[in-house]
């Protein structure tokens, strides 16, 4: 019986510059950093939460064949690969943190709903290719939840 889950994956382009993103941006903490030949696992986690890990998965052997490897690149690219919920006790707060680390291209400031606060960015996440990281967060009515979704896109004014 499944008791619980313990790791979710997020796929990224450059699993360095995703580390750096997800832990000096969002302000998570590196979880397990292991090589085994030319795979990496690298896993990051909600401070003080070792529960449930993400895995920062980057296309390529020896998990795919460089044939799909470089579809799933592509998929990354255009911000058609999954997303992550996250919870916070404050929207507006989050906004300021991230915006003191850096993150200036959110797209609205926090706004009140009925349901709760969204906060919208198109957070660059710089990758090799260029990619962007398209960041969604929002609560619910109780002031507990902020989704943070990542949509990575071709950056084309790099291209």
């Amino acid at each position: 019986m499944i008791t619980k889950l313990n790791v979710t994956s997020v796929m990224v382009l450059d699993q360095e510059k995703a580390l750096d993103f997800y832990v000096n941006k969002l302000g998570l903490e590196k979880a397990q950093d292991i090589h085994q030949g030319l795979f990496r696992w690298l896993t990051v986690r909600v401070p003080g939460n070792p529960g449930i890990e993400i895995f920062l998965q980057e296309p390529g052997p020896p998990v795919q064949d460089e044939a799909t490897a470089a579809q799933l690149r592509e998929l990354i690219a255009k911000g058609a690969m999954g997303g992550l919920v996250f919870q916070t006790d404050d929207a507006r707060g989050l906004y300021e943190t991230l915006k003191a680390r850096g993150v200036t291209d959110f797209t609205q400031e926090p706004v009140t709903h009925a349901y709760g606060t969204d906060m919208e960015s198109a957070t660059r996440l710089a990758t090799p290719s260029g990619s962007s990281s398209r960041r969604k967060s929002s609560k619910n009515s109780n002031d507990r939840h902020a989704e943070v979704r990542q949509e990575q896109r071709r950056d084309r004014q790099d291209g």
